[in-house]
């Protein structure tokens, strides 16, 4: 029987337990969105999942929506992230890169020129943005995308996954989840376009799968992932059937034959709120490669649904922030230590070290 330690084979990667350390946006890249030493001792600490996701990176200036996050598309961000991944390898971990543009999540101040944040449909997400010097502003209208755009972001997408490739990545992740660009293209509450990218849960599906088959381009299915949000919602960001919508995107990633699909269920805030939640279990008939649960699983809610296959492997964000031997705990049946979420996103000036590489591993 198989549960959160044993190893698993998902396209050709090939992992040592199925324990994931989910993508976390922690703020901490250098100047130009450059990742740098502390990164990849931050990652080389978390080696021990059997899969890293790394954090959510930008595929263009344009794709940014909060500071200090790092990037994919210059020469000086792939040799940084080269820092990393080689970091990764040398203590015996796999790592993945997310691929990530915000959308409408964003504000004129990450653009280029102070232009508008792009997005499907010029509807203004609710909340505020966090903006380069640590204050806040609400998010601005976004300039919808004209129709021939979207040919030009795929072609970043591409360009990206390249650049993961030479950076040392195992493989890559399309983040179409959590409310940014590509999620927004498929909800039809922010989603409002009457061109071929607009209107049928079809035509709003079609851009994240040209998203998707970019990365394949680049890398072949087995080393390409894709993550998903169906449940959690703001009050603004909704759809009207998100079941029927998610389901036919699981099928046409499957046809694919992807290494993996990731799916993040709500949490009890969300579903609190009124998010329906939608389990990961609810994608095993779309889905045919490896099913991967996150949000709030403990080590033993994730070997009982592994036992009883209602997925494959489990992503673990939280609790991989406080304890970088997340694994060995497991192993050893160990205590685990608390996080403090108030060190999550550095301000301005901060010791970028604390609450980051600072929580102590285990005696061995």
């Amino acid at each position: 029987m198989f549960n959160l330690l044993s190893p698993i084979r998902m396209g050709s990667l090939e992992l040592k337990n199925r324990a994931i350390l989910a993508p976390l946006t922690r703020c901490r890249a250098g100047a130009g969105c450059v990742p740098h030493a502390l990164n990849a001792e931050y990652y080389a600490q978390r080696a021990g999942a059997g899969m890293i996701i790394s954090e959510a990176t930008q595929i263009s200036q344009e794709g940014q929506g909060y500071p200090n996050t790092p990037g994919i598309y210059s020469p000086e961000q792939v040799a940084g992230w080269k820092l990393v991944t080689d970091a990764v390898h040398r203590a015996g971990g796999k790592i993945v890169c997310q691929l990530w543009h915000v959308g409408r999540i964003s504000h004129n101040a990450y653009q280029v020129g102070g232009a508008a944040p792009v997005a499907p449909s010029a509807i203004a997400a609710k909340g505020m943005c966090r903006l380069p010097d640590g204050t806040r502003e609400p998010y601005p209208v976004p300039r919808e995308l004209e129709t021939d755009e979207i040919e030009r972001i795929i072609r970043e997408y591409e360009t990206a996954a390249a650049n993961a490739k030479k950076a040392g990545f195992d493989g890559v992740q399309l983040h179409a989840a959590n409310g940014y660009l590509l999620e927004q293209f498929l909800r039809d509450s922010s989603n409002k376009r009457t061109d071929q990218y607009g209107g049928s849960i079809e035509n709003r599906a079609v851009f994240l799968l040209e998203a998707a088959e970019a990365l394949v381009s680049v890398w072949g299915p087995d080393r390409v992932g894709v993550r998903l949000s169906p449940s959690g919602w703001s009050s603004d960001f909704t759809d009207s059937s998100p079941l029927e919508t998610y389901t036919y995107v699981a099928e046409e990633l499957d046809k694919l034959e992807l290494a993996f699909l990731e799916i993040r269920e709500a949490d009890a805030e969300s579903i609190a709120a009124g998010s329906p939640n939608i389990p990961v279990s609810a994608f095993r008939d779309a889905f045919s490669g490896a099913l991967v649960a996150n949000t709030g699983y403990s080590r033993e809610k994730a070997d009982e649904g592994i036992a009883s296959e209602q997925f494959d492997a489990v992503a673990f964000g939280k609790p991989f922030i406080s304890n970088p031997d997340l694994v060995e705990r497991f192993r050893r049946g160990s205590e685990l230590a608390p996080w403090d979420a108030k060190t999550f996103y550095p301000s301005p000036g901060a010791d970028l070290s604390h609450g980051y590489t600072d929580y102590p591993a285990l005696a061995r």
